[in-house]
């Protein structure tokens, strides 16, 4: 069987020290800033720096978050941080920022480097683009079932990082903008303030239609083990580390096959039960869940007896080494541990003993005394005799009675163990010393802005939902007409071939299979490019040989993200519309892009549909409306398809009446979703010559996302 990595989230010490003595095999954890939980404690300076020290004396790896979309002002500190995991020797950085991560490979080729979950890798294209890219291992989505995981796991040469327990949020994990459009708080940027866990509802006030029960694969370890996942990965930064014991415990027990207590594991964090809906396939009502009352009451009553889970050192370092103890010669202590470390201590000359020798026996018990400790003596060689040639080898485990007629030495039990705290120590400063991992600072890209971009007047892109969309009449006011890769398909109008760029599904957990025939179709209607919101898309249609357009999903914020993604091959980019309007025109132009600049913003994309709790798929017609607490109309729909569902603003995000103020882009995208042709028509006459609404929103544009 497969030996799998139980990886356990780490927000403060309590947590790290719970984390580290129940038993996992490695921990993630973030610096002060610039990860997904900047909520947490988090650490910085000399605690991150302990935290490594104490990580690594235990035998536990340390994986450090930089899983944020970072801006461009922001690129200086993360590299800051990176040149610290390397000098503190942290085992793997969690990066989501193509842009950092194309810096790390350069400055720091050695340091192992993680894709987030925020990538929304979730299929075997977005695999495969991240092994080209140089990542070591990725962390799959939340979504994805049992069969999706192995699909990947045997397709990759990537290691494979799966979660197997905590919060499941509604929306796949990098494609949620709710927070930050509403509340300017990014799910991107690490400060989510979850608006997903309040009420929404399509017909009945009060339900909870965004909320999801916490996952728990526990029970499926060793099928993930066998299908040689290699790191499973428990959420909860942010929770208790009675929480954190109690899950690594659970995650521990099952693996050996020991009784897994789901009552307690339940009782001390949940949402309405556990759910593993998305891993058996199996979507639908019994997936939703909120944290009642009836859940955080039942903390109570476990949370004394997990804390005591993590209160005593519990050793689990192995150690083996070798105790020599001669006539007229200095007593030697030599200890190895399991990475090869080696340490001796040397001690007094023994003396011949007169009523009570010094056996090995009593040499096995002085050396076997490391309470407190995280180390244990797995085998010990004692060496023993007056004279070189009378000399007995004695193990741990084995006889260690002295033969008769042997030499009898003596040195006080008192010196043994100085002997024995000697060396703990010299082994404990050994794991502890940082093992850096070489740092060539560069002189950051010469990220040179062409000015004369300002005075380049932008085209404007139509990205429509259906066919009957298009305004025939405004088609040549378009320079791109996008659509859905099928509906692309159906196209025969030749105006309309000559500017059409297809849209690939932005989570395709089939792998893009269900849309090939669609692609071949394209092909032979002379269409060659291709919208991809992720970076399997990015993939899978350069490997279809298709002209690569990326799209707002890549979450591109900052310059060196623009460069990684035109590297890849992308002819031009539409930036994220989490950036405020002058720092996208601030960006270099590695490579065209523009921004949307109308329509219904996409804020999240589900699995799960939310509206079939309440109404079935055909009184829905692939979109209706779903509203919050205050009201507020929320278009819900899935394109007809019944695979994958996205959440749109209650209100469109309009600027023909600042049209002035875009100049710096090369295109703006007007992004239809359930807009009428007249008003599609409308629009685009709009963003040619200025126009005027009302209870629009600006979205971002002239705000600062945290």
């Amino acid at each position: 069987m497969n030996k799998i990595e139980i990886l356990a989230p780490v927000g403060a010490q309590e947590q790290l020290t719970a984390a580290v003595i129940c038993g996992a095999d490695a921990v993630y954890l973030g610096g002060a800033a610039l990860n997904a939980r900047r909520n947490a404690a988090n650490f910085a300076g000399d605690a991150l720096r302990e935290a490594v020290e104490y990580c690594h004396i235990h035998g536990v790896k340390v994986h450090l978050t930089l899983n944020i979309v970072v801006l461009e002002k922001e690129v200086e500190e993360a590299l800051a941080l990176v040149k610290t995991a390397c000098d503190l020797g942290i085992d793997a950085v969690i990066v989501q920022d193509l842009g950092l991560a194309s810096l790390i490979r350069k400055m720091a080729p050695n340091l192992c480097m993680h894709a987030s979950t925020q990538l929304a890798v979730h299929n075997l294209a977005g695999a495969k683009q991240l092994e080209e890219l140089g990542f070591s291992r990725v962390v799959l989505a939340r979504e994805m079932s049992k069969q999706e995981i192995a699909e990947v796991v045997q397709g990759t040469t990537l290691e494979t990082e799966v979660f197997v327990h905590g919060a499941l949020c509604m929306c796949v994990s990098g494609q949620c903008y709710m927070s930050s459009i509403i509340g300017e708080r990014s799910g991107n940027r690490g400060l989510c303030a979850q608006p997903c866990r309040l009420p929404f509802y399509v017909q009945k006030k009060g339900a909870y239609n965004l909320s999801l029960k916490d996952m728990s694969l526990v029970q499926q370890l060793n099928e993930l083990s066998d299908l040689g996942v290699t790191s499973i990965k428990i959420e909860g930064r942010m929770k208790r580390p009675e929480y954190v014991a109690a899950a690594v415990t659970a995650c521990k027990n099952a693996l050996k096959g020991d009784f897994v207590d789901m009552d307690t594991l339940q009782a001390v964090f949940s949402r309405s039960g556990f759910t593993q809906g998305y891993y058996n396939a199996r979507l639908g009502n019994d997936m939703f869940g909120v944290r009642g009352k009836e859940d955080v009451v039942s903390a109570d009553s476990v949370l004394k007896d997990l804390a005591q889970l993590y209160r005593k050192e519990v050793p689990r370092v192995a150690l083996a080494g070798s105790f020599v103890l001669q006539k007229d010669k200095p007593a030697v202590l030599t200890l190895t541990d399991e990475d090869g470390n080696s340490v001796t201590a040397e001690g007094e000359c023994p003396q011949l003993a007169v009523n009570k020798p010094t056996t090995p026996e009593m040499i096995l018990q002085s050396m076997a005394k490391l309470g407190g400790t995280p180390y244990k003596i797995e085998k010990l060689t004692i060496c023993y005799g007056a004279e070189t040639g009378d000399t007995q080898i004695a193990a741990q485990g084995e006889s260690t009675e002295l033969p008769a007629g042997a030499a009898r030495l003596m040195m006080p039990v008192s010196r043994l163990n100085v002997l024995r705290r000697e060396a703990i120590e010299k082994i404990t400063e050994l794991r502890a010393a940082a093992k850096s991992i070489p740092y060539y600072p560069l002189n950051q890209d010469n990220l040179s802005i062409n000015k004369d971009k300002y005075n380049i007047k932008y085209k404007i892109r139509g990205r429509f939902a259906n066919l009957q969309q298009i305004p025939l009449a405004a088609i040549n006011q378009l320079e791109a007409i996008i659509l859905p890769v099928k509906e692309a398909a159906k196209v025969t109008d030749q105006a309309v071939l000559e500017k059409l760029v297809a849209e690939l599904p932005r989570i395709d957990f089939e792998n893009y299979r269900d849309i090939q025939p669609a692609l071949d179709t394209l092909k032979q209607k002379g269409v060659t490019r291709i919208l991809a919101g992720n970076m399997g898309g990015v993939y899978a249609a350069k490997q279809q040989g298709f002209n690569v357009m990326g799209d707002f999903a890549l979450n591109i914020t900052n310059s060196y993200a623009l460069g990684a993604y035109a590297a890849l091959g992308c002819k031009d980019i539409t930036v994220s519309y989490e950036l405020n309007l002058n720092d996208i025109k601030r960006l270099a132009d590695s490579v065209p892009y523009g921004m949307i600049a109308y329509g219904h913003l996409p804020l999240m994309i589900t699995r799960n549909c939310p509206v079939k709790l309440e109404k079935d798929c055909a009184s829905c017609n692939g979109m209706t409306k779903m509203y919050d607490r205050l009201g507020n109309g929320f278009l819900v729909g899935c394109g007809g398809t019944k695979k994958m569902t996205e959440v749109f603003n209650h209100v469109p995000l309009y600027l023909a009446d600042r049209l002035p103020e875009l100049a710096g882009v090369s295109f703006l995208t007007l992004y239809f979703t359930a807009e009428t042709q007249q008003e599609c028509a409308r629009l685009i006459y709009e963003y040619q010559h200025g126009g005027k609404r009302e209870n629009i929103t600006r979205g971002l544009y002239y705000r600062n996302i945290q």
